[in-house]
């Protein structure tokens, strides 16, 4: 929902315009996008009128909503200047970000140098990942700073994507040598044994998240290449007792439906140099019932111990459609009220 469905309309003598110039016209075609559908987005979501007049945009509203959007309309130029591109979810995330700037590091110190001046952009071969909100940014940096993070929050909200692109960055950097990426297999009672198919067959349907999310930051042959080799790794949590991680950068995915016992197993498997991010939704819980979460169990447990990370996320960062998080607050309210 818009600034504009939840404040009061300005007062007409509050109304002034900003008069603002981009000297590059095809930039400003591309600032403004296909039938100024970019600008259409910035006046639904701040509440404002944008005009285009030659190479001047004039932003007609209240002072400090005119103030945001010339803050905002400078940023995305801006990158349009770098050679980057635009869209529906940049612009959004400019706007929850506030407008602010981000650059590209290239090493993991870079990266948090970035945090101290309030910007950040994680690079992978395919693509440059910008966390889209302030809880998103707050995750990505404590995926650097701690050996253990855990991503807690609806669907929607970058958990996993953002945990992918982070180890995507440390693997091609040289700062781990495999990439590990795991889920509980079995969801909502069902049983891999009655499904047809190999045992990569009757697996990969539950896995094929994580695969996309690879697939987003390395080209396809390289992500093949790296799996073949073992340098990238796809399993079920149960193929994980027994291990070692060393020099690895681990997801669990999904943990909620992981039990006590499991999340136990797979959090000592932390060895040498590695990394471990638990990502999961505590609302969506498939165990069986009886059977306790050993996510929120990790939360009690592990609340306080050094090095270990707790970011949680709320309807407010789902970077999917908007309709999303309108789904989830709408849900959180029934639970709200049925106790």
């Amino acid at each position: 929902m818009g600034i504009s469905a939840l404040t009061p309309p300005p007062r007409p003598e509050d109304l002034h315009e900003t008069l603002l110039e981009f000297p590059d016209n095809r930039l400003l075609i591309d600032l403004c996008g296909e039938f100024d559908r970019n600008l259409a987005q910035i006046e639904h979501q701040l509440g404002v009128h944008i005009l285009r007049r030659g190479n001047h945009l004039a932003v007609v509203g209240a002072a400090e909503a005119r103030g945001q959007v010339a803050a905002l309309l400078q940023t995305l130029y801006g990158r349009l200047e770098t050679g980057r591109g635009i869209d529906a979810g940049e612009i959004d995330a400019a706007i929850r970000m506030g407008g602010s700037e981000v650059s590209a590091p290239a090493s993991i110190e870079d990266q948090l140098e970035m945090f101290a001046s309030g910007r950040v952009e994680i690079r992978t071969r395919k693509k440059q990942v910008e966390p889209r909100t302030e809880a998103q940014k707050a995750y990505v940096r404590n995926l650097f700073q701690h050996e253990l993070a855990f991503g807690i929050g609806p669907a929607g909200t970058g958990k996993t994507y953002l945990a992918v692109a982070v180890g995507v960055t440390m693997l091609i950097g040289g700062h781990v040598d495999r990439i590990v990426l795991s889920r509980p297999a079995v969801e909502a009672g069902e049983r891999l044994g009655f499904l047809p198919g190999d045992m990569k067959e009757k697996v990969d349907p539950y896995m094929q998240p994580l695969y996309d999310a690879l697939n987003d930051f390395l080209p396809a042959k390289q992500v093949e290449k790296l799996i073949a080799e073992r340098r990238i790794e796809i399993a079920p949590l149960a193929f994980m007792r027994g291990r070692t991680l060393a020099n690895a950068f681990v997801v669990l995915d999904e943990a909620q439906n992981a039990t006590t016992m499991q999340m136990k197993m797979f959090l000592t498997r932390l060895g040498e140099g590695s990394r471990m991010v638990v990502t999961g939704d505590r609302t969506q819980i498939d165990l069986p019932r009886g059977a306790a979460s050993g996510l929120v169990d990790a939360e009690r447990i592990l609340d306080g111990v050094k090095g270990v990370s707790f970011n949680y996320f709320t309807a407010k960062d789902v970077v999917r459609h908007p309709l999303v998080a309108r789904i989830i607050e709408a849900y959180d309210r029934d639970d709200e009220a049925s106790g």
